[in-house]
């Protein structure tokens, strides 16, 4: 019996924690996008620049920076720089989650943003959604989680006990 309710137990908390899963895939996207436009929003007067002087590149304009003898434009170089490459990024980041859930997902777990994620999980709340995805991820985890663990007990009891399995007990007569 004990066992039963074990299972149940562990099945509730996969439930609770892959139905967090599409919420925190959403709050990372919205997190990308939203400094990609703030970074859009800070290069615009670079671009103008750069637009008007070098035909829109960027790197031309950092370039022409740095080649100055100016000490203040060099710095300024080095800013500019910084902005371009955070704009780069941001822009990597939120084509990659333009993709399918599996995609998305698959980016989150393997190659995000360390420092995106980290902040999107310092500001993440807890979350039901119940959206079809919520709760496919909600069931995967769960039946996941119960699977996993119920199979390294029992595989523990073998273990332990060797292999050998109890005789069952006769029932009353």
């Amino acid at each position: 019996m004990f066992r039963s309710y074990l299972r149940l137990v562990l099945f509730a908390l996969g439930l609770l924690l892959g139905v967090q899963v599409p919420g925190f895939i959403d709050d990372y996207a919205k997190r990308v996008d939203a400094h990609r436009i703030e970074a859009r929003q800070a290069l615009q007067g670079f671009r103008d620049t750069a637009r008007r002087f070098f035909d829109g590149d960027l790197d031309a304009l950092v370039a022409h920076y740095r080649a100055s003898p100016d000490p203040v434009m060099r710095s300024d170089a080095d800013s500019v720089a910084t902005l371009v490459a955070r704009d780069a990024l941001l822009e990597r980041e939120w084509q990659a989650m333009q993709g399918p859930w599996y995609w998305r997902a698959w980016h989150l777990a393997s190659a995000a943003d360390p420092a995106l994620l980290a902040e999107t999980r310092a500001a993440y709340r807890y979350q039901v959604l119940l959206a079809p995805e919520a709760i496919a991820w909600a069931l995967a985890c769960g039946l996941f989680l119960a699977l996993v663990v119920e199979s390294v007990v029992s595989l523990i009891g073998l273990v332990l006990g060797g292999g050998r399995r109890r005789p069952a007990r006769q029932a009353w007569r």
